[in-house]
């Protein structure tokens, strides 16, 4: 049996510090160029997106969907499917996940024709019910965080690493290497990173890990930064797959090394913020498409079989496990934490709104003895809310911060949730009954943190 690998760009145009005005752009530049390869080289992967980027792709450039449209039906691009907004599922109710994930799902099927059965979980943000909501909403497959996994589960890891959990940092992501040794060292960790593993719920689970995926992304940034003499080669990336295809031959497994942003290929995405906290976000680069097409056709040259996540659910040996419940809560990929976006000045304003405004909608429908989610007017609201959570208006914590416009859309849509639900207590008669809902006083309360929010300085704006 071939060692199988598994490419998956996952695509966000909500991205923090992504202007409005160039997401068709990043559409044209990214994935356009992403999804003419599995075609050109004759091999699969996947791609996953949000419902909310899905929708802006089809709008913005129709030319673009039809090439993900014919790659899903070729059966050369497996689609991934995520909640509707790109929302930190770890951090809000789980009810809003569940549904923003049934969303998500009805999109893809609406603009493809598909309805995927493989899930990515935004940021790889944790908390108890993830497993239970997707696996509700009926998916069969997550994409979950392998070193989130390991730094919970595996006894003195963090010690051996140096890595901390702190709801104060950005991530640990370029320290995530030293995992490798730990892992490549253990038969049962291995086997755990190179196979699926399916959980007691049945939810069936892959691991990504930035100990494959950092060097990727480095050598598609052709970046160096005073981080070493050159930039990283594309013999350095053979290495690594070499040195793990190695690991897998004897009993035959898969790994992923790019479960990473698709924005990466064509842009420099988020790279120079996130590295070095340098105002410089969603830069042309070209060559990056180009070295991502090296790097796919070295696996190829090197005899990887090029697998789709649900396929290599299914073509290896699965693996039980029944500790994925030991994972903090709190926990995001790159050895960060979820609980980060829960902490930075822009969450703690708008976070209290957009659950004030879910109560007062439960209220609402609970007086009326209707399920809002059944309700197209109440369900709007729910949609509202949902938008207003995006994890990009939260992200990140100072020195660096969201984009104003970012912010904006996250008020706006608290704008849209409260005058929705006005109207929906004025149509049913009980617009007097304020003390299931005060839309006077919570439009108030939108008003005082959006003064605040749009008073505070923005980092694209002072550097």
């Amino acid at each position: 049996m071939k060692n199988g690998i598994i490419f998956m760009p996952h695509g966000n145009l909500q991205y923090s510090q992504l202007p409005i005005e160039k997401r068709a752009w990043v559409s044209q530049v990214s994935y356009d160029k992403i999804f003419d390869l599995p075609e050109k080289l004759g091999i699969k992967i996947a791609f996953e997106a949000s419902g909310e980027t899905l929708e802006i792709v089809a709008k913005e450039t129709p030319e673009v969907m039809a090439k993900l449209i014919k790659g899903i039906k070729e059966g050369r691009i497996e689609p991934v499917a995520s909640p509707q907004t790109h929302i930190m599922l770890g951090n809000i109710d789980a009810e809003i996940g569940y549904r923003s994930l049934v969303e998500g799902l009805n999109t893809w099927e609406r603009l493809t024709g598909v309805r995927p059965t493989t899930g990515w979980n935004p940021e790889c943000s944790w908390n108890s019910y993830i497993v239970d909501i997707y696996k509700r909403a009926g998916f069969k497959t997550l994409i979950a965080d392998a070193d989130s996994y390991f730094l919970s589960t595996v006894e003195g890891v963090r010690e051996k690493t140096g890595l901390k959990f702190d709801v104060r940092g950005h991530s640990n992501k370029n320290e995530l290497f030293k995992l490798e040794d730990i892992v490549a060292g253990s038969d049962d960790l291995l086997k755990k990173f190179t196979h699926a593993n399916v959980l007691p719920n049945g939810l069936k689970v892959i691991l990504r890990s930035d100990m494959l995926c950092n060097i990727m992304l480095w050598y598609l940034m052709g970046a160096t930064e005073g981080n070493r003499p050159n930039p990283v080669t594309i013999e350095e990336v053979k290495e690594v797959l070499s040195k793990w295809q190695a690991r897998i031959a004897e009993k035959g497994g898969f790994i992923m090394p790019y479960a990473e942003d698709a924005e990466y290929v064509g842009t420099t995405a988020y790279f120079y913020v996130k590295q070095f906290g340098q105002a410089r976000f969603f830069e042309s680069e070209p060559a990056s498409a180009e070295r991502f097409e090296q790097i796919l056709t070295a696996a190829k040259e090197m005899g990887f079989e090029f697998v789709t996540p649900s396929e290599a659910a299914e073509k290896y040996e699965i693996n039980e496990i029944d500790n994925f419940d030991e994972i903090e809560t709190g926990c995001a990929w790159h050895g960060g934490t979820s609980r980060a976006w829960a902490n930075t000045p822009y969450s703690r304003m708008l976070d209290p709104v957009c659950k004030s405004i879910f109560d007062g909608l439960k209220n609402v429908a609970a007086h009326l003895g209707v399920d809002p989610y059944e309700n197209e007017a109440m369900n709007a609201v729910m949609k509202a809310v949902t938008t207003a959570y995006v994890s990009d208006a939260r992200w990140p914590p100072a020195p660096t911060s969201p984009g104003r416009f970012n912010v904006r859309e996250a008020l706006d849509a608290l704008y849209k949730a409260n005058e929705g639900l006005k109207a929906v207590m004025e149509a049913n008669g009980i617009g007097n009954k304020c003390s299931l809902y005060s839309y006077n006083i919570m439009l108030t309360q939108i008003k005082a943190i959006d003064d605040e929010l749009m008073a505070m300085p923005y980092f694209e704006e002072e550097n």
